[in-house]
């Protein structure tokens, strides 16, 4: 951590970025903490061709634990398990096909509670197949799969053609304090929009900065050089 640029933080201030919503998002009161408890809610922007969504099925992925959904007025949810009991889906489904509107007229949410993988600077994906029926009872299917191109911080394909249906996804952040934090980043990070709310970040003898005013006195700065990005096993110093 270099101790140089003694005013930057005297003209510094927090900068709130806003993520880019995908048809189904998933967001959550705050930022979700690695390796901490997080209630999830997904928000299922439309539906399927002018269709109401009748079904909506989220696959938890791997290191996911803890999972508990809640019901919604959407409908009730139901639960599969692998073979040592961990939560592998969740489904939730109107009471009965009265429930569905006649057109795509509303958006809908859903909700779960779940501990979050302690992998901070990494990406989860929470695969989604969404089920419409129209007013003639037929039905549309959508899979929303797609992890190319949309968002993955930590992606080596985040600049790459974005898919057509991405899944829902929610970034992993890591714990910190207000003032100084110590990480080592064991992923590739070169979306910093991840430090959107941070003061100043340094990785040796080079530093980012989502301000605008401190970016300019980073680039200016003799002996400083501009952090595009981090390599695994980089060490780095954190300011909220």
């Amino acid at each position: 951590m270099k101790s140089s640029l003694p005013t930057l933080f005297a003209v510094a201030s927090l900068v709130a970025g806003t993520a880019a919503q995908a048809h189904i998002s998933v967001t959550g009161p705050g930022p979700a903490v690695a390796g901490t408890t997080y209630d999830a809610q997904l928000t299922i922007s439309h539906g399927c061709s002018g269709a109401d969504t009748y079904r909506v099925k989220v696959r938890i992925p791997a290191g996911v634990t803890s999972v508990r959904p809640l019901d919604s007025t959407f409908g009730k949810a139901t639960v599969e398990k692998d073979g040592n009991g961990q939560v592998t889906s969740i489904t939730w489904t109107r009471g009965n096909a009265a429930d569905v509107l006649p057109a795509d007229t509303h958006a809908h949410k859903l909700a779960l509670r779940a501990r979050l993988p302690d992998t901070p600077f990494t990406t989860v994906y929470f695969p989604t197949t969404q089920v419409c029926r129209d007013a003639q009872g037929r039905e549309t299917t959508v899979e929303w799969v797609g992890t190319s191109g949309h968002g993955g911080h930590d992606g080596a394909d985040s600049g790459s053609t974005p898919q057509a249906e991405p899944a829902p996804e929610l970034f992993v952040y890591p714990a910190r304090t207000p003032g100084w934090n110590k990480y080592t980043v064991e992923t590739h990070v070169h979306d910093f929009a991840v430090f959107r709310d941070a003061l100043i970040v340094w990785a040796g003898d080079s530093a980012y900065s989502p301000n605008p005013v401190t970016k300019a006195l980073i680039e200016t700065e003799a002996g400083t050089k501009v952090l595009t990005e981090i390599h695994p096993g980089t060490e780095i110093w954190v300011k909220y």
